[in-house]
């Protein structure tokens, strides 16, 4: 019944919210988490986005380098944290990971994030202590 109910503009509006709006907004939230976020809790790391490749292909939106490694940042909204059955989003990305980090020796780290009004909020904020360990263990490699 719904979709007899669905019009073209319904459906022109839902692609422009999704990748349009939605798409812009997340690049916003991504760029935010990283420089009011990591960059100030990690003022001697590097961060940079990683080229469209190795964001597309190996899900990292950043790399924190430390010395000649790398570790990687993949920034997701917390909706994406959901259950969805059996299938779990950092299940479809572990290949890649694995792959990154055989590559930059540094482990890639999930942040779930969100906002709160203007601010944007790392939801497990227990990921900054865990990207502290790793570029502590990278320095010492």
């Amino acid at each position: 019944a719904a979709f007899e109910r669905l019009t073209i503009q319904d459906c022109k509006d839902y692609i422009y919210e999704v990748t349009i709006v939605r798409t812009y907004d997340g690049f916003l939230l991504e760029k935010s988490i990283i420089n009011d976020g990591l960059a100030k809790k990690f003022p001697e790391i590097e961060f940079e986005e990683s080229d469209p490749g190795l964001d597309h292909a190996g899900d990292i939106d950043y790399l924190g380098k430390v010395g000649d490694k790398a570790f990687g940042i993949q920034i997701k909204p917390v909706t994406a944290n959901a259950n969805f059955g059996n299938y779990k989003i950092t299940e479809r990305m572990s290949s890649s990971f694995q792959d990154f980090e055989k590559k930059y020796g540094g482990k890639v780290f999930i942040i779930f994030s969100t906002r709160t009004g203007d601010k944007k909020v790392i939801i497990n904020k227990e990921i900054v202590e865990e990207i502290k360990a790793e570029i502590d263990r990278l320095k010492c490699t």
